[in-house]
Order: structure tokens, then C-alpha cells, then sequence
């Protein structure tokens, strides 16, 4: 079993995680630049030690600060993939992916055999002979998954592994990874910024804000639903946090007024909650408008930006620091009301169209 639980704090980084990934599950590291996620996989692969905690993969105790252990990282069962593939200079495709056999001690006709199935595996088999030099950033990167797997690790960590490949070439390294996990049934964290990496690789998500891992869960409910504001920045939807003041009604820090639909999970919820709606749900008018109630929010115009068919006009930051809400309007539109950044306008949307959540609190 290849099961992941790690608990583990690391004061010097103002970080403290609280992870648990079933066997054969793949979990997505969200989160922005600096948030803690390769401190994440620093930690399982054992290259940072935490100042207290336990890492466990199956029944095997990785790490344990009160008992004193602390597995060196070529002995865990651990493979780290990361965006460069780091590939031996002055070996062939062949000789670097039968590097890992031939540290344990396989022969070189058995170490042979291994590279040539994990070549053949990541479609690269007519490489064997190629020396890096004379690779593609794409080809490097599929050596490298080889070479990962021939380790036969138990876990395996990919660090951002899309991040430094051609748009063109990155979906088909997507498919591969996706045909590795799935078929063989692989337990693997990968820390990512691409919604796509996600969709198609992980069967859970977990978003890292300031060291803290603020939300977790299916990658289907945390991209439906999200509760942070990375989640739901790239999950395409506007997200306001306030108190709950009434049984479809939030107030924001600054003092607006939210008005929406209780989400299904809002039974025994705290005070705190999300307001959550898509920008295309929003109009944007010159003047307040009048008429049914509808939720109503001054903003000054930040950029504009093409967005599909539509113009997404995005507005300036919150009071409180938060991301600005965005509404997508039609290029008549934009013209109609001569929208521009710096000008003053109300973005307004019905209260149907915003759903009530309860506010996540942070895991620690």
C-alpha cells in the first residue's frame, strides 16, 4: 500500500501541513508563487525536515521528529520529478533511465531490460541512444518520467513537471502522465499552476496559501465550489467572504451586503461564509440601478481583457486586499458604456445567481 499522511510544521517557513492521500490516488498542489507547495514535497521526499511531525507512506514510518527518524531521501521510496529534468549530460537516453537499477544493485543486462520497458512505456524507445544535448525540452521531460518510474518508487512527486515546455508539447506529456497513473494505479502529488493538470491528472485538490492548506477535496467540488481566492480565481468565478447576518445574506468586511442561495452544506455552519458567482452572471451599469433586488457592488475598472467571445472587465482590488470581482460583457457593450480602466461603475447580479457556502477554516 502506498497511502500518504503527513503532518509536519516547519516555523522557520511559517508553514504546517496536514495532508492525507489514499493509495493510488492523485492528489493537485494548488497555489501561488511562494506559497509552501515544493516545501510540501520537500518535506515527503525528505529533503527538508520538519521541526515536528510525521510522514508515513503505507506502514513505513518516513519521518517522526520525536522518535528521531528521518529516512534519507534515496532510501524512501520516493521519486521527485521536477520542471527541469535534470538528466545525466554524458549519458544516453538508455544509460540514464538504468541509473536507479543499477544503484540497487540490478546487473547491467537486467538494468538494460528495465530502461528499454520504461522507454517503450513513455513512447520514447527510438531515444534510447540520444544523449540529452540532442533532445527536446519534451523528449528530456519523457526520459525523466522513465527514469522516475525505473526507480519503481512507492510515491511519486512531480514539481510543476509542464512548467518549462512548449505550449504545444505540454498536452501531450498530460495525456502520458494521465495513461501512467491511471493504468498502473500510482499514488502521486503534483504541484502545479495549470487548472488543466488538475482536471486531467488528480483525483483530489488541496490549495496553499501562506504555508496553510485552506481547502481541500474532490476536484470537482473544490472547482465547483470553491471557498479560497485562488481557488476560485482559477476556477473562473467571482468570490466575496463576509458574516453570515441572515439566512441568504452575508456582509463583507468593508460593509456590502450580499444577497444569495444557501448552499445544501450550510446545516450547522458558522458565522463565516463565501458568496460565490460567475462573471458572466454580472451586468455592469453606469448608474445604480433600480427595480427587483438585486446585489449591487461599486468597483472602479481595473483592465479589461479578452475572455473567449467576451470582454472581462475586471475590477480593482477589494478594501480588503482580495481579488477584484470581474463581470463578462460583450464587446458592444464595452463600447455602449465606454468602459475603460479607472472609471467608476456598478457591477450587479441577482441573488439567484449567487450561492452561500460556509467559510472553510484552515487546516493546521
Amino acid at each position: 500500500m502506498s497511502n500518504l499522511r503527513v503532518r509536519a510544521r516547519l516555523a522557520h517557513r511559517g508553514a504546517a501541513f496536514d495532508v492525507t492521500l489514499g493509495d493510488g490516488e492523485v492528489l493537485a498542489v494548488l497555489g501561488p508563487n511562494g506559497a509552501g507547495k515544493s516545501t510540501l514535497l520537500g518535506v515527503i521526499a525528505g529533503l527538508l525536515r520538519p521541526d515536528e511531525g510525521t510522514v508515513t507512506l503505507g506502514e513505513r514510518t518516513l519521518t517522526d521528529t520525536a522518535a528521531g527518524v528521518l529516512v534519507p531521501p534515496h532510501d524512501r521510496g520516493v521519486a521527485l520529478l521536477s520542471q527541469q529534468p535534470l538528466l545525466f549530460p554524458h549519458m544516453t537516453a538508455a544509460a540514464n533511465v538504468a541509473f536507479a537499477p543499477r544503484s540497487r544493485g540490478v546487473s547491467r543486462a537486467a538494468a538494460a531490460s528495465i530502461a528499454a520497458h520504461w522507454l517503450g512505456e513513455v513512447d520514447a524507445a527510438d531515444l534510447a541512444g540520444r544523449r540529452p544535448a540532442q533532445l527536446s525540452g519534451g523528449q528530456a521531460q519523457r526520459i525523466a518520467i522513465a527514469r522516475a518510474l525505473a526507480a519503481e518508487p512507492r510515491l511519486l512527486l512531480l514539481d510543476e513537471p509542464m512548467a518549462a515546455l512548449d505550449v504545444a508539447v505540454a498536452p501531450a506529456l498530460r495525456r502520458l502522465l494521465r495513461r501512467i497513473l491511471r493504468e498502473q494505479g500510482r499514488t502521486a502529488v503534483i504541484v502545479t499552476h495549470d487548472l488543466l493538470d488538475a482536471l486531467a491528472l488528480a483525483d483530489r485538490v488541496a490549495v496553499v496559501e501562506s504555508g496553510r492548506i485552506v481547502e481541500s477535496g474532490t476536484v470537482r467540488d473544490v472547482l465547483s465550489t470553491p471557498r479560497s481566492a485562488f481557488a476560485a480565481r482559477i476556477a473562473g468565478v467571482n468570490l466575496l467572504t463576509g458574516t453570515q447576518v441572515g439566512a441568504d445574506t452575508i456582509e463583507t468586511p468593508w460593509g456590502d451586503i450580499v444577497s444569495g442561495v444557501s448552499g445544501a452544506d450550510d446545516a450547522g455552519s458558522g458565522p463565516q461564509a463565501v458568496a460565490l458567482f460567475r462573471p458572466a452572471a454580472v451586468a455592469v451599469h453606469i448608474e445604480p440601478p433600480h427595480g427587483s433586488p438585486r446585489n449591487c457592488f461599486a468597483v472602479t475598472i481595473d483592465e479589461l481583457e479578452m475572455h473567449g467571445g467576451a470582454i472581462r472587465v475586471r475590477a480593482e482590488e477589494n478594501p480588503d486586499g482580495s481579488t477584484g470581482l470581474a463581470a463578462d460583457v460583450t464587446p458592444a457593450s464595452v463600447a455602449e458604456l465606454d468602459l475603460t480602466p479607472g472609471k467608476r461603475v456598478f457591477f450587479v447580479v441577482k441573488a439567484q445567481e449567487v450561492s452561500l457556502h460556509p467559510a472553510l477554516t484552515t487546516r493546521v
